[in-house]
């Protein structure tokens, strides 16, 4: 039978604590036998479980650190009262894990496992959290109130991305179920070939979660990495869904194409798709003719990974969604906005996302920044390409962002031009530059000739609060404007 993960630290902490002198650390507690008093052992219980990365209690081990060892009889005794202590005497409960192992000496020792409470402080069931424990010069002690502040400071409510997608597995069958080569390529380094250094990685990056005899694929590495995502019940609706349709509306289906693989693992060529379905056009490039798509690469790779990144997993039943129409195409999540964002002022913002630890990954993966920048690389792509202004719809469960083909400005509705003109003035202050006539002029690509009607759609966006003066004593001539909020 294989040995369980943790067992060979516990006996590395155990050989620190009986050597050269035996004494008990924080992180470890050593006894002969099973007390009788059942609040001091649940006041270890939660000592352990406050403590960081948690701790064992051993038993077998007299209070002169002599192997004594235990009896078969005994184990499942012991195991059961801690772990109805656990369940039943402490608050948020505990899930314990045990193993019986010799010493160097072949003396049968009681392993428990006690692992950290990502929500802390473990305390006394029915009490206040003042009822709690810690472990303080190799003893257990009551905590104080400021302990107690420490331990909710370094509390945390379990992150979607930490949770197990997977029943318990060997390595060999992560790797069944997961591209980890992909991820490796993405990381540029090379996948480990030693079992135990692959499981090692498999923890340090948050794809797997060791427990006892194996690993559980987490969430994060099932949504990143899954070669089928349908292998994992409760992320099968979480796969990328790209529908094309004939014309401008929903009414006629060419074909639907579902994803399966990892989001990370199939990015590029979800991307490489979306490339060849799109419309292109001929362009001249160094005097030569090429084909191109009319969307540009980067506002698609920056949409893509921002509706990926960004969704809210909590809401069941919905993934992301690729809708793409004969004349635009809109990229939809499940999930709102985070509170206090505001649509027109996504360009530029802040970076916060619902998912870190998958926001963090695709920036590592090379896929996409962390730095805020991605929706001002899309109105500079879009205006390179001569595109309307993209528009974003913030509903009550999806937010979704749509990406129009290239249209004139004469062909422009008002409120798509007036969109336009502040994107354009966001992303010059971004910039450290200004709207002006001329600069907006050159974003629509119009002749000089037609300088009334930009001077006449700056009035309207000045007028509708859009943007402002920079210099509210300028000339009308030479006269400068920023967004609104700036």
């Amino acid at each position: 039978m294989a040995t369980k993960l943790w067992v060979k630290e516990a006996l590395q902490i155990l050989a620190e604590s009986l050597s050269p002198v035996p004494h008990e650390l924080n992180e470890l507690d050593w006894k002969a036998r099973l007390s009788d008093h059942k609040d001091r052992l649940a006041e270890h219980l939660m000592a352990l479980a406050n403590h960081p990365d948690g701790g064992y209690l051993v038993f077998g081990i007299d209070n002169d650190g002599r192997a004594v060892g235990v009896e078969p009889a005994d184990v499942n005794g012991i195991v059961t009262q801690l772990s109805n202590l656990g369940r039943d005497a402490i608050e948020p409960p505990l899930a314990l894990d045990h193993a019986v192992t010799p010493n160097a000496e072949g003396i049968p020792l009681l392993l428990v496992r006690i692992p950290e409470l990502a929500v802390k402080p473990a305390h006394r069931r029915g009490k206040s959290i003042e009822e709690s424990w810690i472990r303080a010069g190799g003893s257990t002690r009551k905590a104080s109130r400021q302990e107690i502040g420490a331990l909710l400071m370094n509390s945390s409510n379990p992150r979607w991305e930490d949770l197990r997608a997977s029943p318990l597995l060997s390595v060999a069958e992560v790797q069944q179920q997961l591209d980890l080569e992909s991820i490796a390529q993405l990381l540029q380094r090379p996948l480990p070939d030693d079992t135990e250094d692959l499981g090692q990685w498999l923890v340090q990056e948050g794809i797997a979660i060791a427990d006892a005899r194996g690993y559980y694929i987490s969430n994060f590495g099932a949504i990143a990495a899954a070669r089928k995502l349908d292998d994992f019940p409760s992320l099968a609706r979480k796969r990328i869904r790209v529908v094309r349709y004939r014309g401008t509306n929903k009414v006629d289906t060419i074909d639907e194409l579902p994803g399966q693989r990892g989001y990370a693992v199939a990015f590029e060529g979800l991307i490489g798709y979306l490339q060849r379905v799109l419309p292109h056009s001929e362009v001249i490039r160094q005097s030569l003719r090429a084909d191109t798509s009319v969307y540009p690469e980067i506002a698609l790779r920056e949409l893509m990974a921002n509706a990926l990144i960004h969704q809210d997993f909590s809401i069941t039943g919905a993934g992301p969604m690729v809708d793409i129409f004969s004349d635009r195409i809109t990229i939809t999540n499940p999930g709102t906005l985070l509170p206090g964002k505001r649509p027109d002022r996504l360009i530029g913002a802040t970076p916060e996302s619902r998912n870190e630890k998958l926001a963090s990954s695709f920036r590592r993966f090379r896929i996409c920044e962390e730095r805020g920048t991605g929706f001002q690389k899309v109105v500079q792509a879009i205006e390179l390409f001569g595109l309307p202004p993209f528009h974003i719809a913030a509903d009550e469960n999806a937010f979704s962002v749509t990406l129009s083909a290239p249209r004139r400005f004469a062909d422009m509705g008002p409120a798509e031009r007036m969109e336009a003109c502040y994107q354009h003035a966001v992303l010059q202050y971004l910039s450290s530059q200004t709207l002006t006539n001329t600069t907006l002029r050159q974003r629509f690509k119009l002749h000089e000739k037609q300088r009334n009607s930009i001077t006449n759609l700056i009035g309207d966006a000045v007028n509708a609060g859009r943007i402002k003066r920079k210099d509210a004593h300028s000339g009308n001539k030479f006269a400068e404007y920023i967004p609104y909020w700036a």
